[in-house]
């Protein structure tokens, strides 16, 4: 049995990708940051909450893998979450504007005896400079509530990349790379991994 401790429909679409089809499984956790986290400690910490809570659920007798992760925009050490407001996002995308900032995806595989593996995979983007009127119109598609940063390289304002250094899919949600290392390390084994 597969778990994906995610509501992200990008993440298990990711994983549809490559031939694996986890039941889906959302983890109800508080993802509050601690005083002086640093980002690369916060993504980690909450992909193994994410997947312990949900480890929990199993039924033990039977073998059992849960994929969970945590992606976060970072740039000046400030963790962008998902913005509440037009203004939020406005904020964050003067941040972003003409500038480099960093992805961060941690990324965890426990099985159903609690066993974690985890990894950090870390994305540079750059994003050209920025006209608010197009942040105020790209908020208006609705597309920018539900991520983090403010917005899906996949979607819409893919056109705003200048660059990209490291894993395309870390920047969507979830390194496949990484994260089938971390299911093979881990003992997974599906015939649609090549």
């Amino acid at each position: 049995m597969l778990v994906l401790a995610s509501q992200s429909p990008r993440r298990s679409q990711l994983l549809k990708q490559i031939g694996l089809a986890p039941e889906v499984r959302p983890a109800d956790i508080d993802e509050s940051v601690v005083a002086g986290e640093l980002p690369e400690v916060y993504v980690r910490r909450m992909a193994e909450t994410k997947a312990r809570t949900i480890v929990k659920t199993l039924d033990l007798a039977k073998p059992a893998w849960v994929i969970a992760a945590d992606t976060s925009v970072v740039i000046d050490d400030e963790i962008l979450g998902k913005p509440t407001d037009l203004q939020d996002l406005k904020r964050m995308m003067q941040l972003l504007s003409g500038r480099q900032h960093g992805v961060l995806t941690g990324i965890c595989v426990t099985d159903e005896k609690g066993f974690c593996r985890t990894a950090v995979e870390a994305t540079k983007v750059t994003f050209k400079t920025l006209d608010m009127e197009a942040v105020e119109r790209y908020w208006h598609t609705g597309e920018p509530q539900d991520k983090a940063g403010g917005y899906g390289i996949q979607g819409l304002i893919s056109h705003w990349v200048t660059q990209l250094e490291g894993c395309y899919f870390n920047v969507m949600g979830l390194p496949l790379a990484r994260t089938v290392a971390l299911l093979s390390e881990s003992g997974y084994q599906h015939e649609a991994l090549l």
